[in-house]
């Protein structure tokens, strides 16, 4: 099943006005895509419109949310269910930075429903770091069942990689993913001490043209949080961008936890 599980709605400063939850599922079908994930910068307030739709249309909508750290290391948080889901905004709420949005800078911030009609305007900037490390948000992504994936850490900014330079010792993640403007190969070129490590792609869609292309693959037959998560641990996946043709092989299987 193909899964893009990166993808932003509105309600991100980047995110193209057009990607409302209504436009996101359209184009997702129209893409052959089984499995989405919204990943909204530092908020998950535009989730539940997703998943109510994707469920209507059958497709398989994981709540998440793309989390700016302290340190401006973006990470991808995943969650099993909306209870989860909302047990994390509220840790996010506490987390924020004061700092205002300016809707002429960055993009309006907002919330639509199922119907597209705006339901909330997030007036803090969604841009900033939240008050938190990349150890302590994995901590609570661990504590709510979730998954935790270090976000295109081939780019030279906002990455693990571009921010730190190292993998923190200890740091418990359980993939990593690689923008669509490389191939994991091409990334393991430059980083072959990586190479038992867990490689995810996905588009970072911000506008709707950009949703699938690129994704992983993944060697499951149900649409399910258990079936995911078992198929990404034993690497039974592999990815695709569209920019380079057919699907590439991510990794060798994976012997050990990252």
């Amino acid at each position: 099943m193909r899964a893009d599980l990166h993808i932003h709605t509105c309600l991100s400063p980047c995110g193209d006005l057009d990607m409302s939850p209504r436009n996101i599922i359209r184009m997702a079908k129209e893409r052959g895509l089984q499995i989405i994930a919204i990943t909204d910068h530092n908020s998950t307030r535009n989730v539940r419109a997703c998943m109510s739709l994707g469920e209507r249309e059958g497709l398989y909508v994981i709540p998440g949310c793309e989390v700016n750290t302290r340190e401006e290391v973006h990470v991808l948080c995943y969650f099993p269910h909306l209870e989860a889901t909302e047990a994390f905004q509220r840790y996010l709420d506490g987390k924020m930075s004061d700092v205002k949005n300016d809707p002429d800078r960055f993009g309006y911030q907002v919330a639509v429903d199922e119907n597209d009609r705006i339901v909330y305007e997030e007036e803090r900037s969604l841009f900033m770091g939240i008050d938190d490390e990349i150890e302590g948000v994995a901590e609570v992504v661990h504590q709510l069942g979730g998954l935790f994936v270090p976000a295109h850490v081939d780019r030279p900014r906002n990455s693990l990689f571009s921010q730190l330079g190292f993998i923190p010792p200890g740091l418990r993640y359980h993939a990593l993913e690689v923008s669509k403007a490389t191939t994991p190969d091409e990334f393991l070129s430059r980083r072959p001490e990586l190479k038992e490590v867990r490689l995810i792609q996905s588009s970072d869609a911000h506008y709707p043209e950009d949703i699938g292309v690129a994704y992983t693959r993944f060697g499951i037959t149900v649409r399910s949080w258990h079936e995911l998560v078992n198929a990404l641990l034993s690497t039974r996946y592999e990815t695709c961008n569209t920019r380079y043709g057919a699907p590439r092989k991510t990794a060798i299987p994976i012997t050990g936890k990252p």
